[in-house]
């Protein structure tokens, strides 16, 4: 679906692509309030990167991007070809990708666990098979890409955690088959888009409660000011 008004928003959408038009009929998703997994992972030494996909990446990179620990978040594509990786493409429908987020953090500061746990409960509602709200096609999809065994059987046990105990309405329909899946960098002006434009239509009905929801839900890892790709591109 078109998801991202005005002739300046049309406009802009020709621009900023799909997520820009979608009705304000659909309800903003809600966050869901979770335990965080039973098993954790050993910390490793050095960075880790994990990435996710869960409806349009404006929310999901935003959400990470306030979390502390997190050194950064960017907006991409995975699960395709790289002759795919392509933001037209994708939004026609013509491609295996999903849109998605690497995220890359500090296991000391933040734990993938939590990092799960903000997914799960935040970024995106896990029981929507192939959509986010007003967002459908499987390039929306919920799909952990894992980039190794260990977090792959982590996200698998936390799936399976949630299930359990029955925290959503609905069974999880998270994908985790996928391996070290390639990672492609969306188009620049995809990067940062919720912070740039934060009174974009799109971004301030489906994105900005997500941004609240992890600053009350998850105070200890909240941080005010985002780190952005922009930014952290000029510290490489």
């Amino acid at each position: 679906m078109i998801r991202r008004f005005s002739a300046a928003v049309v406009t802009a959408a020709l621009v900023a692509g799909a997520c820009a038009l979608a009705p304000f009929a659909a309800k903003a998703e809600s966050a869901v309030v979770i335990p965080p997994p039973a098993v954790q992972e050993q910390p490793a030494s050095g960075l880790e990167t994990v990435v996710l996909a869960g409806g349009c990446f404006w929310g999901v990179q935003a959400v990470f991007q306030h979390v502390k620990g997190v050194t950064n978040a960017v907006s991409g594509y995975a699960g395709g070809a790289q002759k795919d990786a392509d933001y037209e493409r994708v939004s026609a429908h013509l491609t295996a990708h999903a849109e998605s987020v690497q995220v890359t953090f500090d296991p000391k500061q933040v734990s993938y666990g939590k990092i799960l746990q903000i997914y799960f409960s935040v970024a995106h509602n896990p029981t929507e098979l192939n959509y986010q709200g007003p967002d459908h096609g499987t390039q929306y999809r919920s799909e952990i890409f894992p980039q190794t065994e260990e977090q792959q059987k982590l996200a698998r046990a936390y799936i399976a955690q949630l299930d359990a105990v029955h925290v959503f309405k609905a069974p999880i329909v998270t994908k985790t088959g996928t391996m070290k899946a390639a990672f492609f960098p969306a188009e620049a002006y995809h990067q940062d888009y919720a912070t740039l434009h934060p009174m974009q239509p799109y971004i301030a009905y489906n994105d900005a409660p997500k941004i609240e929801n992890l600053k009350r839900l998850f105070p200890e890892v909240w941080r005010d000011k985002p780190v952005l790709v922009a930014e952290a591109n000029k510290s490489n």
